[in-house]
């Protein structure tokens, strides 16, 4: 099994799963750079996967299941129109002999879902290469407990999130731990890859627990940045995650 990253919008990643000229793809927000990515590679759609319903991730749907009547999976909670096999927490899906399991993941929207098996996440815009998704209709406690399973899966698993969002990213990262060397030298990585055209993602989970402050909740940095925001210790993980992403949100 290969996964490619099709780059859409400015700063989306459609990814293509790919086996034996078949392909699946999760969170096509736009349908011509899926179209000409099936052009250029000879590969034949099989199968579409949705984590969550935003526009920037189902948008190119309608258009690709009417040239390509495919199954679309996707969450059953507030399920849009465009999937046709809807999924909850602990399902399966089989796609190019590959089995995924579905984890709900509340938090950026209610019905957001990632797709797991060991050693990859599709994890949509729950994760990101050193950050998290904004919390537009979830509570901070339900995205903090969503990020706490992701980040309980094994260390090497590879986090296939839906942005280019990393850079970005580890420039808050370094304001929060400013004496975290290990974001130093992911910062000059990172700068290096996309100097050269490359993604950024995915990356380790084993990464992201090192430099990525909305899993760092035990940090003793990112505990004391938690404390300056709030004016006091927080009282439990959760509570150093919600005064990080309020501070994130404040930028």
């Amino acid at each position: 099994m290969q996964i490619d990253p099709i780059p859409a919008f400015e700063d989306n990643y459609i990814w293509a799963i790919r086996k034996a000229g078949k392909v699946a793809v999760v969170d096509p927000g736009e349908t011509a750079p899926v179209l000409r990515f099936l052009e250029q590679s000879g590969d034949t759609l099989c199968a579409i996967l949705v984590t969550h319903r935003h526009g920037d991730h189902i948008g190119g749907i309608a258009e690709l299941t009417r040239r390509h009547p495919v199954p679309v999976y996707g969450p059953a909670r507030e399920v849009a129109e465009v999937v046709t096999h809807p999924l909850t927490d602990g399902d399966r899906v089989t796609v190019l002999d590959a089995g995924f399991e579905v984890l709900e993941l509340p938090g950026h929207t209610l019905d957001h879902i990632a797709f797991y098996r060991p050693g990859t996440l599709f994890c949509g815009d729950t994760l990101f290469g050193a950050g998290c998704g904004r919390v537009f209709e979830g509570t901070l406690a339900q995205m903090h407990a969503s990020l706490a399973r992701l980040a309980a899966l094994p260390p090497d698993t590879q986090i296939y999130c839906a942005h280019e969002y990393t850079q970005a990213c580890l420039r808050f990262a370094k304001t929060v731990e400013p004496a975290n060397a290990t974001i130093d030298a992911r910062i000059k990585a990172v700068a290096i890859q996309r100097a050269g055209g490359q993604p950024s993602v995915p990356a380790t989970l084993a990464e992201e627990l090192a430099t990525n402050p909305f899993l760092r909740w035990q940090a003793p940095g990112v505990i004391a940045t938690a404390t300056a925001r709030l004016g006091h210790a927080p009282a439990n993980d959760a509570e150093t995650f919600a005064a990080i992403r309020i501070y994130r949100d404040s930028l």
